[in-house]
């Protein structure tokens, strides 16, 4: 088993089976779409588990290097964990029972899911609180966490499987403590019926009276099964791992991604070198009408926001790509601010900085940078008022940039 990972107990985990697909792959667009906004006290509270569900050595390393490589921080932090099965996980698939007028294929695909799943939840039912079923194809809303533990904490009653899609078995919420059960169900008839068949028996059998009629037993099974709205996940593939099959599966309740993040930031003079594509522009995503977006940057561009009253500002966040664009980021860029003082910035351009922030010659502090597309931080109040605050590119970029959130939390000063 190739496996990275991680020791400590969270919140949330969540499991992504994948497989080898004929044509395209969708992983590292799930996972990006699922990292995209988490805070780092989200990153602590919360783990991925990726169950590569195949036993070719070569291709489980290659997955494997892949998610490394393309999110090297949380698999280091342990955010994210890959895993795969040993070969003699599985039985022989070859010789399965074909019912409900499936084909071959169809039966042993099903089967296989049946015990991929199964898998995955026995790992990390020790890992955390609650466990999030999720798939390889999909796209979450920017908030899912605080949605997912927001709405499992408002439930007065007990129950077994929340759901935060109506598709498949995309989104199913599921208490660790439960999963040990539900797995002896789902490897007693895995080669009987779909997965999420077998969801929908294992709750009959819980709560259902056969003296009683369907009416008053999907009424008890609405008390275990729990759905929330509108739908936090929503199916993007088109190419199922069964091969061949192509499935437009759209989640009608998943409504439109938001590409941006508004603020209530202090009024400000907006400024930028780069070139704006189309009406995406700085002022739009200041204001939170819309994201910024721009051509390729360069070394020397900027993005500068200056205020129209000096002001203490206490913290900053800048983010940038978003969820259709998770690669438009700022790289190699470094946040500036420009003490109000002039005759500080006069001091800061002749003799260098008297704080522990490097001074450029134009007056302004050095006091963060971009990482990993993001840049948050505090100012320090020993600064005192500010003018304005730019971004700065130090290198050529090879993609368009985006910048979907900007914050200025202002310090207010009561005389």
């Amino acid at each position: 088993t190739w496996c990275l990972h991680s020791f400590f107990a969270v919140s949330l985990v969540m499991g992504i089976p994948t497989v080898k697909r004929e044509k395209q792959n969708y992983l590292i667009d799930t996972l990006r779409s699922l990292l995209y906004q988490l805070s780092e006290e989200q990153k602590k509270d919360c783990i991925i588990i990726i169950f590569i569900a195949e036993v070719d050595a070569e291709y489980v390393k290659s997955v494997a290097e892949s998610v490394k490589t393309s999110f090297p921080r949380e698999v280091q932090s342990g955010v994210l964990e890959v895993i795969s099965p040993p070969a003699s996980y599985y039985p022989d698939l070859s010789n399965l029972k074909k019912t409900f007028g499936d084909s071959e294929d169809r039966v042993r695909w099903r089967t296989k899911q049946n015990l991929d799943y199964s898998f995955l939840m026995l790992y990390a039912q020790p890992k955390g609180t609650f466990y999030l079923q999720l798939e390889d194809d999909i796209i979450a809303k920017p908030d899912y966490i605080e949605s997912v533990k927001s709405f499992a904490a408002q439930q007065s009653q007990d129950w077994m499987v929340l759901e935060f899609s109506q598709l498949g078995f995309i989104g199913k919420l599921f208490k660790s403590e439960d999963l040990s059960l539900i797995v002896e169900f789902f490897l007693m008839f895995y080669k009987d019926k779909p997965i999420d068949w077998l969801i929908d028996h294992l709750l009959w059998v819980k709560v259902c009276n056969p003296e009683k009629d369907a009416t008053h037993c999907e009424m008890e099974k609405s008390k275990l099964r729990i759905r929330a709205k509108p739908s936090l996940f929503q199916h993007m593939g088109i190419h199922s791992s069964l091969a061949g099959k192509i499935q437009n599966l759209k989640d009608k309740d998943f409504g439109k991604n938001l590409l941006h993040k508004a603020h209530n930031n202090p009024p400000a003079k907006v400024d930028t070198s780069l070139t704006t594509y189309q009406q995406h522009t700085l002022e739009k995503v200041y204001k939170g009408q819309n994201f910024f977006w721009a051509l390729a940057p360069v070394a020397g561009d900027y993005i500068k926001f200056t205020f129209l009253n000096p002001l203490e500002v206490e913290k900053y966040l800048f983010r940038s790509g978003n969820m259709e664009h998770p690669d438009d980021k700022l790289f190699n860029t470094t946040v500036e601010v420009l003490p109000a003082d002039e005759t500080l910035r006069k001091e800061l351009a002749d003799n260098g900085s008297k704080f522990n922030y490097p001074a450029t010659k134009d007056g302004y502090l050095k006091i963060g940078a971009f990482e990993n597309g993001i840049a948050e931080g505090s100012i320090s109040q020993s600064i005192g008022r500010i003018q304005a605050i730019r971004l700065s590119v130090t290198s050529d970029s090879p993609v368009w940039v985006i910048l979907s959130e900007v914050s200025m939390s202002i310090l207010f000063i009561h005389y």
